[in-house]
């Protein structure tokens, strides 16, 4: 961990945090850009996604085998979604280190995607050439796309994204495409179906 937070400077990001289950919440992250640690391994041209894998011990999480989805917890993004700079590689939040139940050590944030896609207790990353199985993908694909970018016009098949509900407020407020980071992210899925593609 110490030579993973001496890469890049630590940087404070304020990103909205969209839940897949209808709340968001606004979160001061500490970490800086994935892009920096990609660079670093050099991946080849054959590399087009990134597969990410978080902790699991059976000895340590007895229960965790009961929990009905695959273990350990797996995540993916295409090689251009985690090279851009809003994707964050973080070790902190709230000015403090990320405690064990918001990902520590060190996580991933993808603020224009549904939580799930932020992965927690990161292990392993590998740069590879074929679409990696995610977690909720495997378990629902019909609930739980590949991309699971925040998009207001593709419901659940349980309920509707089209609006949320912030920690502390009462009434729900719209929900943003890409969760307001359009503007940043939206050329990655340009000619793309964003419906057969959620």
């Amino acid at each position: 961990m110490d030579e993973i937070v001496k890469l890049a400077p630590l940087e404070e990001r304020i990103y909205r945090h969209r839940c897949v289950e209808g709340w968001s919440i606004v979160v001061p992250w500490i970490g800086y850009s994935f892009s920096t640690i990609a660079k670093l391994v050099e991946p080849t041209p054959k590399a087009k996604y990134v597969a990410f894998e978080s902790y699991y011990d059976p000895k340590q999480m007895p229960w965790a085998s009961s929990s009905g989805i695959q273990l350990p917890y797996m995540e993916g993004l295409r090689l251009d979604e985690a090279m851009n700079p809003l994707a964050l590689l973080c070790v902190g939040m709230y000015g403090e280190t990320l405690p064990n139940q918001d990902g520590a050590p060190v996580r991933m944030v993808i603020p224009w995607k549904y939580g799930f896609k932020s992965i927690k207790s990161l292990v392993k990353i590998r740069f590879v050439k074929g679409e990696p199985s995610t977690t909720w993908n495997i378990y629902a694909p019909n609930e739980y796309g590949f991309y699971s970018n925040v998009n207001p016009n593709v419901d659940h098949p349980r309920w509707s994204q089209a609006k949320e509900r912030r920690l502390g407020e009462f009434l729900r407020r719209p929900t943003l495409m890409f969760n307001g980071y359009g503007d940043q992210v939206a050329s990655l899925y340009a000619g793309m179906d964003l419906r057969k593609n959620f």
